[in-house]
């Protein structure tokens, strides 16, 4: 069963828990940022955090785990249409759930947010799961399936907790990291539990959709310009803080003309000067060698 899960090896679950990742850390940090806008900027923000989480750290990662599943005795093909609406409905969700958790953040909101989540999120699984066309009958173990649901909603909710609540790069990767094992974790739980039932007859060839390599290539360049393009705006909306230079003594307003200690007031006299200093009655002569200011003694 393992061998039927995992694929020939772990490099494609291994490539899945990166892709999760990745996309887990784009989507808190647009997160962040979107907590700390408002108006049309914070909808652009919300919006690349749900591209982020649900195409990337949940779709995208299905969708590379599935292309390792392999199941004995028949070969696999995709319905590109159940295929599409499975991400569809990834980032659809997790868009509505991001924007409740980010305007109303509350205790129950988050909850309500995180069910809301995992229900799409299973909804996203299963009918990936649906998209595949075997020669056979395909099966659920229940407990698999309970398990899977269990895991999505707590990983669903945990992940809006981070999304409205994490600050700082440490954090967001950390998170990252952890909400990328929990969704691989769901979607590995829930296709142990899958299993194929031989039909009454044998049948020749493959069944119908797409194979592998035909989904394959768009994925990988839909991915690629989807990071340089997230990768753009994380450059281009880094927020300074800025420094209030107006309260930095370099460029603060002068002092007012009254407040002003003169040198002769301050008990220095010119050494160029040939006349005492006002108020002075002594009437030294200094010589007029340079122009520094020297103590009067």
């Amino acid at each position: 069963m393992l061998d039927d899960v995992f694929g020939q090896d772990w490099l494609t679950p291994a490539i899945a828990l990166t892709v999760s990742a990745i996309g887990s850390f784009l989507g808190l940090s647009f997160a962040y940022r979107a907590r700390r806008t408002t108006g049309l900027a914070r909808w652009q923000w919300t919006g690349l955090a749900a591209l982020s989480l649900g195409g990337m750290a949940v779709w995208s990662m299905h969708f590379i785990a599935m292309m390792g599943f392999r199941l004995s005795g028949t070969a696999i093909r995709y319905d590109p249409t159940l295929t599409i609406a499975s991400g569809v409905i990834a980032i659809v969700v997790m868009g509505g759930a991001l924007v409740l958790t980010l305007h109303k953040r509350t205790g129950p909101w988050l909850l309500f947010s995180g069910l809301l989540l995992g229900s799409g999120v299973l909804a996203m699984h299963y009918i990936g799961v649906a998209s595949m066309n075997v020669h056979g009958e395909l099966h659920q173990d229940p407990r698999h399936v309970i398990a899977s649901c269990v895991i999505a909603l707590i990983a669903a909710t945990v992940a809006l907790w981070f999304a409205s609540r994490l600050r700082g790069v440490v954090p967001i990767i950390g998170a990252s990291l952890l909400m990328g094992v929990a969704v691989t974790s769901m979607h590995y739980t829930g296709m142990a539990g899958v299993h194929v039932e031989a039909p009454d007859f044998t049948r020749y060839g493959a069944p119908e959709g797409s194979t592998v390599p035909d989904l394959l290539l768009p994925m990988i360049v839909v991915l690629f310009v989807f990071l340089l393009v997230c990768s753009l705006f994380l450059l281009l909306g880094v927020e300074e803080e800025r420094v209030d230079y107006a309260r930095r003594p370099g460029h603060a307003a002068p002092d007012p003309a009254e407040t002003v200690v003169r040198p002769e007031e301050a008990g220095y006299a010119p050494r160029h000067a040939s006349a005492p200093p006002v108020g002075s009655t002594s009437a030294v002569v200094r010589p007029s060698s340079d122009d520094v200011w020297s103590r009067r003694r």
